[in-house]
């Protein structure tokens, strides 16, 4: 089912409108592909749409957690729970939040480690003896990789922004603000490593749990998700209809696909086309798929 959302011009321009992303805090410590800084505006709108307030938020497929990072430092909801699959990312989140030293160790590599393709060289190349070195080996990657891919085959990046090659995207004493900034959320924040479908599937989950979730992986059968990622391969369908089976809230961003309207169709999901602006400054749409969305059409506060 998709339902019109919009009673009026004004209430759809506002769904239309591009966020800014220079005006959301940037608070991960990963450049992601597919991030979800431009939806942050709607994920505020839709936590404060929300009665009871104050819910336990689980971001199934965390990534770069701009969602969850975002939720626990507007304390807009009690707890938040980031799960994530790949090995190289959950290094990071288990270093910063489950590491009762992990974030200040994090933090003094990154501001010890000499920027050259030659010690990002000898870095990569290594293998990692514990969670700690492989969560500073990610971050080096995710910073010198084109795009700040972290999948097999993914190149350095060359030139860079204005010719910097790789210390363009390399600011250190970012990176730790935003790491200690974490920390200072950590009571909120709890980590799974493990598979965010398999964690939805046939548990009972508190009235006061919501769902964010964005897939790093498309149905369609062109998607860039085997290039972009590691765990690219997901049953869609099998996604959608856990979620159907569940009385709880979510919110969830899919690539603007017939396959994926479909599905949102079939499980009786209200879908909605919010513009924004991708890497490479293109407007485009993604879809807003949930139980309701009218929260939508009210402005952000």
């Amino acid at each position: 089912m998709q339902l019109n959302l919009f009673d009026s011009d004004s209430e759809r321009d506002r769904a239309d409108s591009v966020v800014n992303v220079a005006s959301v805090p940037q608070r991960s410590p990963f450049r992601y592909p597919g991030g979800k800084t431009w939806l942050v505006p709607r994920i505020r709108q839709w936590l404060r749409s929300i009665s009871p307030k104050s819910p336990h938020l689980v971001e199934l497929f965390a990534g770069g957690a701009i969602a969850g990072l975002t939720t626990a430092a507007e304390q807009l909801a009690d707890q938040v729970t980031l799960v994530e699959l790949d090995d190289a990312v959950a290094a990071v989140w288990k270093t910063i939040l489950q590491d009762a030293e992990g974030d200040e160790w994090l933090a003094r590599q990154i501001d010890q480690f000499e920027m050259s393709l030659p010690a990002v060289n000898a870095l990569l190349l290594k293998t990692p003896c514990s969670v700690r070195d492989l969560a500073f080996q990610t971050i080096v990657r995710n910073r010198v990789n084109r795009g700040g891919i972290l999948a097999p085959g993914a190149g350095l990046i060359k030139a860079g922004e204005n010719g910097r090659g790789l210390t363009s995207r390399w600011y250190p004493a970012t990176l730790q603000n935003r790491i200690r900034a974490i920390v200072q959320d950590r009571d909120r924040l709890t980590f799974v490593h493990g598979d965010g479908l398999q964690m939805l599937a046939g548990k009972h989950w508190p009235d006061d749990t919501v769902f964010f979730i964005d897939p790093p992986y498309s149905a369609a059968k062109t998607s860039a998700g085997s290039r972009l990622y590691t765990h690219f391969d997901l049953d869609h369908a099998r996604l959608f209809a856990e979620l159907a089976a569940l009385p709880n809230d979510f919110l969830m961003t899919y690539d603007d696909t017939p396959q994926v309207r479909a599905l949102a169709g079939q499980s009786g999901f209200s879908v909605a086309a919010v513009a924004m602006k991708n890497t490479h400054h293109a407007r485009k749409t993604e879809l807003l798929i949930g139980r309701r969305l009218g929260w939508l059409s009210a402005p952000d506060r």
